[in-house]
């Protein structure tokens, strides 16, 4: 049996954050991950420039059951912490829309970072390892935990396994079923930065226009997001869309704001009154993808010159356009959910050190944690934030 002061079950960003962390603080750290390489969601994070961090994260920007539990790691590792790591290692990156951040070049040398830092602080790694048992022994208090390349003992336990997104990559329910085994709570889970599917009755409307992309501002459950919305072959994707599908339940209706810019009921009346005889889905063309155009109007209205409406009729045309009402059947499954929502109770953990408040020596860190970010590269951000904070404990 190997002994080591903390054993970590995940080799992902929190991992490997934590064990850099918890190394450079003198302890023994052994990593244990069922992948061949570590950061495999790094690797893949923005089409493999890896969105590392955004430079206005803070806590509104996280969705949990204790909206104030991420502060205190939020406010010990910031994105400027980060971007000093990257800097030491000669990392060029790029501020893209709404403050995120990416690799200028790829997402290997976040990687190569994290390889080299877990290096000089003396972690072990072993990869390729299935976890087959987890348990704390009641005499002295230590955690065995059984693999296929052995077992280890250790004082201290981080669970840091992510959630279910991407089961392609190898994302299972293995710290939920850690934390319940040790009797901790774990919210309702469910996919969240998300594609939408349409009712029956929608694709059936919609589907042809798959590829199709427009500027909208969307609402669900009072909170809004403006950007892109895509047409897919069986929904709604685009970042507004994905925002917004952290906050939707079965049931709701999202709200789409088509034309969130201008006022499209003044162009209308406008346009009424120079008595223009220019067809109303030719007219909304010029706004608004032509065949989209032409397929949302037939489902609402009747198509003919603007110059036979009357008023109402023109208001009701533009509310329809400012107010979309759309009620997905669902959400796609976990293998296109980017993170999943939800995840062991945050009234389990200490918010500062991101240990079990019930089984003394036991962490978790990131996604497996009930915090979840919105797009744009918060999700990662805690990761780094809660994976650093409990390696100073841990």
């Amino acid at each position: 049996m190997i002994k080591k002061d903390v054993i970590i079950i995940g080799a992902g960003a929190s991992g490997m954050m934590c064990a850099i962390s918890s190394g450079k603080r003198g302890r023994s750290v052994l990593v244990l991950d069922h992948a061949s390489n570590i950061g495999k969601k790094i690797r893949i994070s923005g089409g493999g420039s890896c969105n590392f961090t955004n430079i206005n994260t803070n806590h509104a920007n996280y969705l949990s059951n204790n909206p104030h539990f991420c502060k205190s790691a939020l406010s010990r590792f910031a994105p400027r912490d980060l971007i000093a790591l990257l800097e030491k290692h000669g990392v060029e990156y790029e501020e893209r829309e709404q403050g995120q951040l990416f690799c200028a070049r790829s997402s290997e040398e976040i990687i190569r970072v994290l390889e080299n830092e877990s290096k000089d602080a003396g972690v072990n790694i072993i990869l390729d390892c299935k976890i087959l048992e987890v348990k704390k022994e009641e005499k002295d208090g230590r955690f065995i935990v059984s693999t296929d390349h052995g077992i280890f003992e250790s004082g201290s336990l981080v669970i840091a396994t992510g959630g279910m997104s991407y089961p392609q990559i190898g994302a299972s329910c293995l710290g939920y079923s850690i934390a319940e085994k040790f009797g901790l709570k774990v919210t309702e889970l469910k996919p969240a930065l998300v594609p939408f599917i349409f009712s029956p009755v929608d694709k059936k409307i919609f589907s042809e226009l798959s590829g199709i992309s427009i500027d909208a501002a969307i609402k669900c459950n009072d909170v809004k997001f403006q950007g892109s919305l895509l047409f897919t072959h069986k929904g709604l994707s685009g970042p507004a869309i994905l925002q917004v599908s952290s906050y939707w339940k079965e049931g709701n209706a999202i709200i789409i704001d088509l034309l969130p810019e201008i006022d499209i009921c003044n162009i209308l009346l406008k346009k009424r009154q120079s008595k223009s005889k220019v067809d109303m889905h030719n007219l909304l063309s010029e706004y608004l993808p032509t065949r989209f155009a032409k397929i949302w109007l037939s489902r609402n209205f009747v198509s003919k010159p603007v110059n036979q409406y009357n008023e109402k009729e023109l208001h009701s045309i533009a509310h329809q356009i400012h107010n979309w009402k759309v009620i997905p059947r669902s959400t796609e499954d976990y293998r296109t959910a980017e993170v999943t929502l939800g995840g062991i109770d945050t009234d389990e953990l200490s918010s500062k050190t991101m240990e079990s408040k019930k089984v003394k020596g036991l962490y978790f860190t990131g996604e497996v944690i009930d915090v979840t970010g919105q797009l744009g590269g918060y999700n990662l951000h805690w990761a780094w934030a809660s994976g650093f904070v409990a390696g100073q404990y841990a």
